[in-house]
């Protein structure tokens, strides 16, 4: 059946025309429910490292076309969308804080927590993750399990290109206030992200923790700690200085991990 909706999808990226059969709109909602659902993900983790599933955001892309405009009401509020909102939070054992929103078709695990926050289509939150007041969860980005997204943090999602990986936290990750994730930026298992951190596909993440510099570009390894940084650079209108992300130390496998996020921040006198 997975094969049959998928293969209805690919042809139907390539021939639009396609969208006005209703096995096509059937296919591709079926897509959509599944995501709603966790059974299957935008992309997902693999012995390999992590596969992305092109033909799950074509079918997000091609489920607006395929739906109209309506209004939405949960009194006193209206909203007028093509894409209605998660319901039955009880049953998926996830606990909702007014105002927080989450779109059809993201998917949010059982222990999630949402504070007043967006989670949109596509969308993958993992057990026991806290979405923290005012934080973004952008279409498609891949959220783990036991994560704290704190507040204000924007994470960036991605539909087009359809080769652009969606931003990944892994597992066990503290994500610090205000910070921006975006571009496909990848943020292994166990990484602690300071305050006001900045990431995207090209941001130099630099290791400044040993005794010589070393660089990576748009992924934080595992267990890193890491602080806002700025590099200076030459431009013809004069000398300034560039966001920069600065590696400054590695949580302790030791540390237990329901004080470790905070602690591994305190450590080294970085604001959480």
């Amino acid at each position: 059946m997975l094969k049959h909706i998928k293969g209805l999808i690919e042809e139907a990226w390539d021939k639009r025309l396609m969208l006005e059969n209703e096995d096509t709109k059937q296919a591709i909602n079926e897509a959509v429910e599944m995501l709603d659902k966790g059974l299957i993900r935008v992309a997902e983790p693999s012995s390999n490292g992590w596969i992305l599933n092109e033909w799950v955001k074509k079918a997000v892309i091609l489920y607006f076309p395929i739906h109209k405009m309506e209004t939405i009401e949960a009194f006193p509020f209206e909203f007028h969308d093509k894409i209605p909102l998660k319901k039955h939070f009880a049953q998926s054992g996830v606990r909702v804080v007014p105002h927080a929103l989450a779109r059809y078709g993201s998917f949010l695990s059982e222990g999630v927590i949402l504070m007043p926050s967006y989670v949109n289509i596509g969308a993958y939150v993992g057990r026991n993750t806290m979405i923290d007041t005012w934080a973004t969860v952008g279409s498609c980005a891949q959220v783990g399990a036991n994560v704290h997204v704190s507040g204000g943090v924007g994470i960036g999602g991605v539909l087009e290109p359809l080769q652009a990986k969606p931003v990944i936290i892994e597992d066990d990750c503290f994500i610090g206030s205000r910070s921006i994730i975006v571009e496909g930026a990848h943020i292994r298992k166990g990484a602690v992200i300071g305050a006001g951190v900045l990431i995207t596909s090209s941001t130099k993440i630099i290791d400044v923790s040993g005794k010589e510099a070393v660089t990576y570009i748009g992924e934080v390894p595992e267990n890193a700690v890491v602080i806002p940084g700025s590099l200076k650079k030459e431009f013809r209108a004069g000398t300034f200085y560039v966001p920069c992300s600065l590696i400054i130390g590695k949580r302790k496998p030791s540390t237990d991990l329901k004080t470790s996020l905070n602690d591994a921040l305190r450590e080294y006198n970085v604001v959480v």
